[in-house]
């Protein structure tokens, strides 16, 4: 499993031993009892085996072929979707909408050459800091 950076992917928890068929979907049998981080793992290793797939045949392919700003077009989209279902009250689509947000920040993610273990690595780092705060404490743009 390659990456951007030819160096191995960072998932969320390393010791993650489940492997997917990437010839067929994401099957979620899910559960509140179940770790949040593992479906999040298998997400990741399954764009990171789809992303050199034929593009006609995968999603994924499809996205990384088309280039970074598409994907990041596609972010956009579901972002919008998902306030649009937020303002709407609609706690189905809600729920719907942010999965589709969270797949598409996974695909942009592996295309910067990043995976959610930086992103929670930035959160931890913030934690216990006051948001005000923490956003004067950065450069300015």
């Amino acid at each position: 499993m390659g990456r951007a950076g030819g160096g191995p992917a960072k998932l969320l928890r390393p010791d993650m031993s489940q492997r997917l068929d990437c010839s067929g979907g994401i099957a979620v049998s899910g559960g509140m009892d179940r770790d949040p981080t593992d479906m999040l793992n298998r997400l990741e290793a399954v764009i990171l085996e789809r992303r050199v797939a034929d593009p006609a045949l995968s999603y994924v392919a499809k996205l990384f072929a088309k280039g970074r700003p598409k994907i990041a077009q596609k972010l956009g989209e579901e972002a919008v979707e998902t306030v649009i279902a937020a303002i709407a009250d609609d706690r189905d689509a809600v729920a719907s909408e942010a999965a589709d947000l969270l797949f598409h920040l996974a695909v942009l993610l592996a295309d910067c050459d990043l995976g959610f273990a930086d992103v929670l690595a930035v959160l931890e780092a913030r934690e216990g800091k006051s948001g005000i705060a923490e956003k004067a404490s950065r450069p300015a743009d």
